[in-house]
């Protein structure tokens, strides 16, 4: 691992810095180097703040339930915290921890309950079959299309904006800014992001409190007008995060999901033979390459001991989960995409208190969106090598930028 050449915010100049410009592209080699390393590493993040990174599957399993890691911010000391975030985003369940996390789940579970999930399958797959045909028709008339833009990104936006009663028109523009927050390409870019993210959410609130409609803000609304149960920077804080998880994460496990499929031709084949594989080939591409690198960064409360490393109290901790999916330890071939793989469990979703409300729904979307391009685009194809593909520039996520994409036989079109 290269090392830091100057010294950082908290005098890390001798902390290895793994994350550069290869790890953008493919973090993977990094994270096997570390894990064959040892467990847990004392490392500087791009800014230079110091973390803890945990690597092993089985130890960021048992941290990711071990209630001496807080989430609260209140509990850090030293390193990197996350977001800087007006307390109107702040205050949400990735940054609390009992009792006030389960208060907030309890009201806002109830819009993601499997059977409301299931209620909202006719309308995703309406979604995905429009967009596929428009992509369709984009291929045609210019010969590629950008599957991110095109498909990936409005599919989810156009669920989860439904869901939560959003405008269309201010869908992309929250899903832009939500981008230029996570992957920055000046750090002046991320204030001002936040701050339009910031002011369209109390605006959004304002307008759906003076007319509620049948949607899960409304409902939310309620919970906190009526019962007083949610505080205001709790509900916007709650509408932050739904958006944001539900957007950001579902459109990059779409176009990532492809581009797996795209490189596995074989895993390809078995799926158009047998559609039941669907859900099981879900699941082992969460496995395999979920975009969410890193857990919610923890704050011990007391010394912790991981993987034989004690660490002290206020220290930041950043359970890699894809590091843990790839751990040979746990997964045979971990390396290998396999939809007929034995052992699937994976930790993309979460473990415990913080296991995703969005769970079914993100499996669902992913299921869909995906059966659905490689039914109305069967000869769908990378419009360039894979070499060629950009990748977002961020430690936390391992996403696309784009995603170029054609129909084998068409000029350009490179088949499989």
């Amino acid at each position: 691992m290269d090392t830091a050449d100057t010294t950082g915010p908290t005098g890390t100049a001798a902390l290895p810095r793994p994350f550069d410009a290869a790890f953008f592209a493919d973090p993977y080699p990094v994270y096997a180097r570390l894990r064959a390393a040892g467990s847990v590493h004392r490392i500087a993040l791009p800014d230079g703040s110091p973390v803890w990174l945990v690597t092993h599957e089985a130890d960021v399993r048992a941290a990711l339930t071990d209630p001496r890691l807080s989430v609260n911010k209140a509990h850090s000391t030293n390193g990197y915290q996350g977001f800087a975030l007006p307390p109107a985003l702040d205050a949400n369940l990735l940054n609390i921890d009992p009792a006030d996390h389960l208060r907030l789940r309890r009201l806002v579970s109830k819009g993601f309950t499997p059977r409301r999930v299931e209620d909202l399958r006719g309308r995703v797959q309406g979604a995905a079959d429009r967009l596929a045909v428009a992509l369709a028709g984009r291929i045609a008339a210019g010969g590629s299309a950008d599957l991110v833009t095109e498909f990936a990104n409005p599919l989810p936006l156009t669920v989860i904006g439904d869901l939560l009663g959003v405008p269309e028109a201010d869908r992309r523009p929250f899903s832009a800014d939500v981008g230029t927050m996570l992957a920055p390409e000046r750090p002046a870019q991320i204030g001002e992001a936040v701050g339009r993210i910031h002011r369209f959410l109390l605006d959004l609130v304002a307008a759906r409190r003076a007319a509620p409609a049948d949607d899960l803000l409304s409902a939310l609304i309620a919970a906190r007008d009526d019962g007083d149960r949610l505080g205001e920077d709790e509900l916007v804080s709650l509408a932050f995060l739904i958006l944001m998880a539900g957007s950001e994460n579902a459109q990059h496990l779409i176009s990532g999901g492809l581009l797996t499929l795209l490189g596995h031709p074989d895993q390809l084949d078995a799926l158009r033979a047998d559609p039941a594989l669907w859900p099981a080939a879900v699941e082992e591409l969460m496995r395999h390459g979920h975009p969410n690198q890193m857990a919610v960064r923890r704050f011990p409360v007391e010394p912790v001991e991981i993987g034989g490393t004690l660490i002290p109290p206020g220290d930041t901790v950043l359970l890699c989960l894809a590091s843990a999916h790839r751990d040979p330890a746990r997964y045979p071939d971990p390396d290998r995409f396999d939809v007929h793989r034995a052992d699937k469990a994976h930790l993309a979703l979460g473990q415990g208190m913080h296991y995703c409300l969005g769970a079914p729904l993100a499996r669902m979307e992913t299921g869909i969106a995906l059966a659905t391009l490689l039914r109305r685009l069967p000869g769908i194809a990378l419009a360039v090598p894979p070499g060629e593909l950009r990748w977002r520039a961020s430690f936390r996520s391992h996403a696309l930028r784009e995603l170029p994409v054609t129909v084998a036989g068409r000029p350009g079109g490179r088949g499989r």
